[in-house]
């Protein structure tokens, strides 16, 4: 064989090589576009889900069993209705919430993991910046900061060292009776304008103490107000009331 029916050989069996690459390519990338389209459309092997979205497209139900072009039955429907509509308390949230073929409710909150959801609750997590869940070591860590807050609030409120003359806040206010700070802000009428927890902290303390004003971002301020406050844990918040 000459080297040039050599050549015509090589240069035949390349250009079916990469014909055939060409093809099987081709096939490849329409099954992938298949598969894609399946995907969006919650149809693959044969699961199927459709997808309904609130007025605020913050909030969305999957609905399994149902095709994306099908129409949801009038009981199912009025089911995703009202899961929307209780979903529309938590404004600022994005929820996508999924009811399964067996009826069961679950909820993914801004991207978090699915977790159960029973209809009319709170939301199954809490939420902190970054969206990440609060853990029990959180917790116990904020509970302690604000508890260390609260003793010095206490210690302060009982002490004589915001005044001049002798006199403690407790001595009037017993275990911080009588303040109120439910009701805030109100006008009052020793100061003679709209007033808010700590301007009445400082008035006392000007006064019937003949101590010096604590500035708003004071610590003792900060102690004294969280200790008036959680003193009164529990009581409706009633701003203006007298």
């Amino acid at each position: 064989m000459t080297p040039l029916r050599m050549f015509r050989g090589a240069l035949t069996l390349a250009l079916t090589v990469v014909a055939s690459l060409a093809v099987l390519r081709s096939d490849e990338l329409l099954g992938a576009q298949r598969s894609a389209t399946a995907t969006i459309s919650g149809e693959t092997d044969g699961w199927a889900s459709r997808t309904v979205s609130a007025c605020d497209h913050r909030k969305a139900v999957v609905v399994e069993g149902v095709r994306s072009n099908e129409k949801l039955p009038p009981q199912k429907a009025q089911e995703v209705a009202d899961l929307l509509s209780d979903l529309m308390r938590f404004c600022n949230e994005e929820v996508v919430a999924r009811i399964s073929i067996r009826e069961k409710i679950t909820l993914s909150v801004n991207g978090l993991p699915f977790v159960d959801y029973v209809q009319g609750g709170e939301l199954p997590v809490e939420l902190v910046h970054g969206k990440v869940q609060h853990t029990d070591r959180d917790r116990a860590i904020w509970k302690a900061e604000l508890d260390r807050e609260v003793a010095e609030g206490d210690r302060l409120f009982h002490s004589d060292e915001l005044g001049t003359n002798g006199l403690a806040c407790a001595m009037c206010h017993p275990d911080a009776s009588n303040t109120h700070p439910e009701t805030y802000p109100k006008f009052q009428t020793q100061l003679k304008k709209v007033a808010l927890l700590r301007d009445m902290v400082n008035w006392c303390i000007q006064n019937p103490l003949e101590g010096k004003v604590l500035p708003d971002d004071d610590p003792r301020m900060k102690a004294l107000e969280a200790y008036i406050l959680v003193k009164r844990t529990g009581a409706t918040l009633d701003p203006g009331k007298h």
